[in-house]
């Protein structure tokens, strides 16, 4: 074999690669296990614990700390987390009326509305919609005159063209969505969510946001549609503040206990009557107790002092003296709060000055959890700010003279003129040179110093900036002139409980499925079925190891799509061991017959995975959340699964050869399967498509009696709740009673898996575009369940506003279109004719017409909800990768098998004896690895949870449906396709 070293080369440092990304998941276990068996279950305790890890070095060697090695290990989705995910939506109306000057002409405002309206439908371009029905309302009207001003006069004019403002405001609203995502992250990394993870949706004014471990929904929602406002001060020295914070650190000691002191009293006198804390305090630690003892002397002492650091430093006589600077004090980020709690006490109030006012840092110093405290200096009688956000006409990133990244900003021509006034005061004192804080949203983004006046508006920000962090604040000042609020139209809340069973639901359906597995290659393959066992355990490290590597977020569908790969990576063996036992029938030696198999098996292997890697390609394009992960997991577990199954194993076989020990690839049971086998598929063609004509007829029957397909809502929009009983309850008495406090609205109740869990789904209040809409349905909610007489506990939550669900369904027809677009292209290349392609892009819509026939006529029957949405998508897309694969295997062997005989094809009985031999010969293929698939979805299906039920169960009928198609429908409809060639 050619390369062998080359492949245990790559094998190796492969496997390198991936033990490393799996390591910091080993840390971080560790440290974590250590958190816990220190808090012995007290939360507070554990999460002191870790945040005192944060920059210790714990990974011996390359000196991580926990925080970074935290950053680098394979993150948890919602499903199992739990967390909530929002897709926000960046109003481009009111960006578009506050470029204008909000007009109060009746047909702009009109015209907003109307494009408005089309969005809500499922437009997508809000600008050409606006810039349309303005013309339509005023076909001569010049738009030029809202929006031509002195601020943008280098890009407009008062004679600008409709085209040119469209331009225009299409440049402003793309930097619009940009500064917006710039903004909601750093208010995410505020938070302090770990590892969260946010898309810009392309070609939409949306931004996708995920926040694994958050559970205080109505806090983020607070925090991601505040508004980002951007504010310039004047800052007080640190020389100048001390004294007021010494004030209130005296004031504290004399007149209240710290709440520190308090705690820390409380856990001393627990210990000492043995509370919960009383195993901490040994003869031995009698040093500790001393330590905290002292501890919290010292915060009685100096309440603020002890949460709070001054900024001083000892000078060169060694006697403390302040640090120059706008910095008055550090805390670590946990204490930020209750120093802030010091600052609100009535007894403190009046000792700060009322121009006066204290603001965080954004972000804490590099590679710690310290906050900068800033003393704001409030000079107008009015406390606004000296400069408002609207006074930045531009701003972009830039390099100074020495080459180091920088920011430059543009004034508009009234804000030129104070920061003119604002920066000749800062400068004045030429041995006392005072900061400007730039103030986003109450926190201190940046407080540079201020060398000269700047008269021309035109300044620069420079400081230990690298070219991201110039971008990012580059567009955060120009956040301040554009106001486009930012709303929710798209949330989804899972509780951890439910996260909890996700996991534990995840791993049981891994770990058996990967079971059955083993033992069925095992027992039919015998020693060769041991050897893919071996390539099998090689590919789920690699597969672990790379979606580590990236940083991957595993979500439940993710697990289903690494299982699922693994099911389908044995069919790349099992089709190189059937052609193995066809070299070995004819006689050949297995040496012979091993190579022959790779050899001839290997055409086949590549077209299936390719046509599949495709569809997963095709998945991540246009799907979401869950179905992302499942395509991300799918595409990898693919290229892996080629590695291993066909490189690894062969080198494996290669080795055993040289030794030469004993291969078979049989045993009595399996010797003789599969053999003799003559069905006449093309033949009975016309009977399939009788067979498939009834079900489709049978299907819209259904459908019609049914009032359409169930769409989830993810398609038609409205509220989801899972709701968990202590005892069974009537669907139909929950819902009359929902009905009722739902003002007469839908109220859908399905139950989810048990008769204790339900799935309630409403539009009770989805047009409501009050921020209060989402406590008024649920307050409904409850009051129902209340009525109900049993106690219950609500799991999870999802709302998806009609304004998406709208998108999400052009996006489904999208992805299935494209997708047949691109396998017709793909078989015409590879096969040559067009026959085959549209063959295989007819069986395409025949199988997703049979799975969605075979939904309506089991919703209902069945024991978990049966919803079109987005994973029912993803299934989609998935049973026609199963199609594509299997009918590919075959017009494989079709085309060997005309390379055999010489020709290009055959036509008539030739034609049809070619076909049936061709499906005969791989039907022992198509059995075992649909048998292999299915019994892996079966085993998800059972053990897999409620959360991906119904979309398992999809892909269960999609698996039956696509074995049945490749053998019955796509290769014998080439045939009808081709009856009136004639030979040539």
């Amino acid at each position: 074999m050619q390369g062998k070293g080359f492949i245990k080369f790559m094998a190796i440092l492969l496997g390198i690669v991936c033990l490393y990304s799996l390591s910091f998941n080993l840390v971080t276990y560790n440290v974590e296990k250590k958190a816990k068996e220190y808090a012995k279950g007290d939360a507070v305790k554990e999460k002191a614990y870790l945040d005192s890890m944060a920059t210790v070095p714990v990974y011996p060697g390359l000196g991580l700390t926990y925080q970074q090695v935290k950053g680098k290990e394979i993150n948890l989705g919602l499903d199992l987390k739990g967390g909530m995910n929002v897709t926000m939506e960046i109003s481009l109306a009111e960006l578009t009326k506050s470029l204008a000057g909000n007009p109060t002409d009746a047909n702009f405002n009109e015209a907003l509305k109307n494009a408005q309206q089309q969005m809500n439908t499922g437009g997508k371009d809000f600008i050409s919609l606006f810039v349309n029905e303005y013309e339509k309302l005023v076909p001569n009207g010049k738009l030029a005159d809202f929006f031509a001003n002195q601020d943008n006069s280098t890009v407009l004019k008062s004679n600008s063209s409709n085209s040119e403002v469209k331009n225009y405001l299409s440049k402003e609203a793309n930097s619009a969505i940009d500064r917006s995502f710039i903004i909601l992250r750093s208010r995410i990394d505020g938070f302090g969510v770990v590892s969260p993870n946010m898309q810009k949706q392309e070609g939409s004014n949306r931004i996708f946001i995920e926040m694994p471990g958050i559970q205080d929904k109505e806090r983020v929602r607070k925090l991601l549609q505040g508004s980002a406002e951007l504010q310039f001060w004047q800052v007080y020295q640190n020389d100048e503040t001390y004294g007021v914070l010494d004030n209130i650190n005296k004031t504290l000691a004399a007149a209240v206990k710290d709440t520190v002191a308090t705690t820390l009293a409380v856990a001393g006198d627990t210990t000492k009557k043995g509370g919960k804390l009383a195993g901490l305090t040994t003869k031995g630690n009698t040093a500790d107790t001393s330590k905290a003892t002292k501890a919290i002397n010292e915060a009685k002492k100096n309440p603020l002092f002890a949460l709070l650091q001054p900024a001083v430093a000892p000078n060169e006589a060694g006697q403390m003296s302040f640090i120059p600077g706008a910095v008055v004090g550090i805390s670590m980020q946990k204490d930020t709060a209750k120093v802030n709690a010091f600052f609100a006490k009535a007894e403190v109030k009046p000792i700060i000055p009322s121009n006066m006012k204290f603001m965080w840092s954004a972000k804490p110093r590099t590679g710690t959890k310290l906050f900068e405290l800033y003393a704001i200096k409030v000079t107008s009688l009015d406390g606004k700010p000296d400069l408002g956000g609207d006074a930045i006409a531009n701003a972009r990133a830039d390099f100074d003279q020495q080459n180091r990244p920088e920011v430059t900003m543009f004034m508009t021509s009234e804000g030129a003129t104070k920061w003119k006034k604002i920066t000749a005061d800062a400068a004045a004192d030429p041995s006392n040179k005072k900061a400007i804080a730039i103030v986003l949203d109450n926190t201190v983004y940046s407080a540079p110093t201020v060398q000269n006046e700047i008269p021309n508006g035109v300044s620069s920000i420079s400081g230990s900036f690298t070219q991201e962090d110039t971008k990012d604040l580059a567009n955060i000042l120009k956040a301040g002139k554009l106001p486009a609020p930012a709303k929710i139209v798209s949330d989804f809340v899972v509780g951890p409980s439910l996260g909890q069973q996700a996991i534990h639901s995840g791993l049981a359906s891994f770990i058996i499925a990967f079971i059955v597995i083993l033992a069925f290659m095992a027992m039919y393959y015998n020693k060769a079925g041991w050897v893919a066992n071996l390539a099998l355990v090689i590919n789920l490290f690699f597969i672990m190891g790379i979606l580590a590597a990236f940083h991957a977020v595993l979500t439940l569908p993710g697990i289903a799509g690494i299982v699922l790969t693994i099911g389908l990576s044995v069919d790349a063996n099992i089709l190189i061991f059937e052609r193995v036992r066809e070299e070995l029938a004819h006689g050949k030696s297995t040496a012979v017959a091993i190579r022959a198999g790779f050899k001839h098996a290997m055409s086949s292997i590549i077209d299936s995975n390719v046509t599949l890697f495709i569809l997963g390609f095709i998945l991540a394009i246009f799907g979401t959340g869950p179905v992302r992960g499942f395509a991300v997991t799918l595409m990898v577990g693919i290229v892996t699964s080629l590695f291993a199954a066909v490189a690894i194993s062969r080198v494996i076989f290669e080795g055993l050869l040289n030794k030469k020990a004993s291969i078979s690839f049989d045993n009595s049971v399996t010797r003789n399967a599969f053999k003799n086998i003559a069905f006449n598929f093309v033949g009975r063609r016309k009977l399939y498509y009788i067979i498939s004509s009834l079900i489709i007829v049978l299907g819209v029957v259904f459908y019609v009696k049914n009032g359409g397909l169930h769409l989830g809502v993810d398609f038609k929009g409205g509220r989801t709740y899972m709701v968990k009983f202590d005892k069974a309850m009537n669907t139909e008495d929950v819902a009359k009673k929902l009905t009722t406090n739902f003002d007469g609205e839908e109220a859908l109740v399905k139950t989810a898996g048990t008769d204790n869990s339900l799935k309630i789904t409403t539009p009770f209040h989805i047009n409501d575009q009050d921020q209060n809409a989402d406590k008024v349905v649920e307050t409904a909610l409850r009051k129902g369940l209340d009525e109900l007489g049993a106690k219950y506990s609500i799991e999870s939550s999802q709302k998806v506003t009609p304004t998406i669900a709208s998108d999400i369904i052009y996006g489904a027809y999208g992805a299935i279109l494209f997708s047949c677009i691109v396998m017709f292209i793909y078989i015409l290349v590879r096969f040559k004719k067009w026959q085959y392609g549209l063959g295989a892009v007819i069986a395409l819509f025949h199988d997703v017409l049979l799975v969605l026939s075979f939904y309506t006529i089991l919703d209902g029957v069945l024991p978990f909800p049966l919803e079109i949405g987005q994973d029912f998508i993803a299934a989609i897309l998935t049973v026609m990768g199963y199609t594509m694969t299997e009918t590919v295997v075959v017009f494989d062997r079709i085309r060997e098998k005309l390379g055999e005989t010489g020709k290009a094809d055959v036509y008539g009985e030739e034609r049809n004896t070619l076909i049936n031999f061709a499906l005969n010969s791989t039907l022992s293929r198509t059995i075992l690895t649909s048998l292999t698939v299915f019994f892996v979805l079966m085993v998800i299906f059972i053990f897999g949870g409620d959360s991906i039920r119904g979309f398992i169960f999809a892909l269960l009928i999609g698996r039956i449906i696509g074995t049945y198609s490749s053998l019955c429908i796509s290769t014998p409809i080439v045939i009808d396709l081709s009856k009136d060639e004639k030979k040539k």
